[in-house]
């Protein structure tokens, strides 16, 4: 693989907002070149004008993602106008929230044919392109939350759940391509748009679950993949979830999470206009990196994410404790000098 990332063609699906805007625009401001592709023509126009002024090369191609005519088109254009594609970012996503039974089947579908077959779409549309070169990177944004789960997300849980396991067994395949790289991003919750565009289908408006990371965090670790790929990496405390999950006995972490689910993914406030959200139309006026969730964090006194976040170290602790007789140490933030989870 070439060794910079002007030298690289990346191709980005969920352009227009969020962790795909972000990684589109540090990519730009290191003269690399992006293909762009949401369902928003404008939104695209934009984007790609934000990463020309930044150095950048963009190609703006309208794309539904549960479109599989469309996403092969999107490879198409990519490789037509610059020769070859060297890295494919699947991060298009949409999400609900809400009791299970409670969730329309169209709009359960409507996210797993987005955030599953989307990223399916996108890989049968690349690989042959990667095959015919001998190389490229197939970078697949999933969740933490497909490896340990979320009350009122079964949805958006079970499409990213997918997400690993197909690239886990995608990646098996290709061992007869070893420059061919698939590569699995598991962020924690991020400040972006997602949120303010999910379907609501609870009875409390929704918010960014604390601690909230900034999209540029995600769009650091998607470029790093560029440089090095690696089979899988983590944003934000994604990696102390995931090892709680495996850790602590099932129960209790299920307990523990479902009760911060609870307290801090809704706001105290009812859900005064449940809906659709941008599932199967897109909302244009809420295009944006971020979603203005770290704001909002700290206005709400967002000592509440770290006092969820302890709370869940404190329960690993007691764990560990019990079965090792030791505990785990939290570490001292440098500002403050007080003990807080991250």
């Amino acid at each position: 693989m070439k060794s910079t990332i002007s030298d690289r063609v990346t191709v980005i699906t969920g352009a227009s907002s969020g962790i795909g805007r972000a990684t589109a625009l540090s990519i730009a401001e290191q003269h690399g070149t992006v293909v762009l592709a949401c369902r928003q023509s404008d939104a695209l126009r934009e984007v790609a004008r934000e990463c020309e002024a930044l150095g950048g090369r963009a190609l703006p191609v309208p794309t539904d993602v549960t479109d599989e005519a469309q996403v092969r088109n999107l490879a198409w254009q990519a490789a037509d106008t610059y020769g070859r594609i060297d890295v494919w970012v699947n991060d298009a996503a949409v999400t609900l929230l809400g009791r299970f039974e409670e969730v329309p089947p169209d709009a359960f579908r409507q996210v797993i044919e987005t955030n599953f077959f989307g990223y399916v779409y996108g890989a049968r549309a690349v690989l042959p392109y990667f095959r015919e070169q001998g190389r490229g990177i197939l970078i697949n944004v999933a969740s933490v939350v497909g490896k340990v789960g979320a009350p009122y997300a079964t949805a958006y849980g079970a499409s990213k759940s997918a997400v690993i396991g197909f690239s886990d067994s995608l990646r098996m395949e290709l061992r007869d391509a070893p420059d061919i790289h698939v590569c699995t991003v598991l962020p924690a919750t991020i400040d972006t748009p997602l949120f303010q565009h999910a379907a609501n289908y609870a009875d409390r408006e929704v918010r960014a679950m604390p601690p909230v990371y900034a999209p540029e965090e995600a769009a650091d670790v998607i470029v790093g993949l560029i440089r090095h790929p690696k089979r899988e990496a983590t944003v934000g405390n994604a990696r102390r979830m995931i090892a709680m999950r495996t850790l602590v006995p099932a129960a209790l972490t299920e307990r523990m999470l479902a009760n911060k689910v609870e307290r801090q993914h809704f706001q105290d406030r009812p859900n005064t206009n449940p809906g659709e959200g941008n599932l199967f139309e897109p909302r244009p006026e809420l295009d944006a990196v971020h979603g203005g969730w770290q704001e909002f964090e700290q206005k709400t006194k967002g000592a509440g994410g770290a006092v969820g976040a302890v709370a869940l170290a404190a329960g690993l602790g007691a764990t560990l404790y019990l079965l090792f007789g030791k505990r785990p140490a939290l570490p001292v933030h440098p500002d403050t000098r007080t003990m807080r989870a991250v």
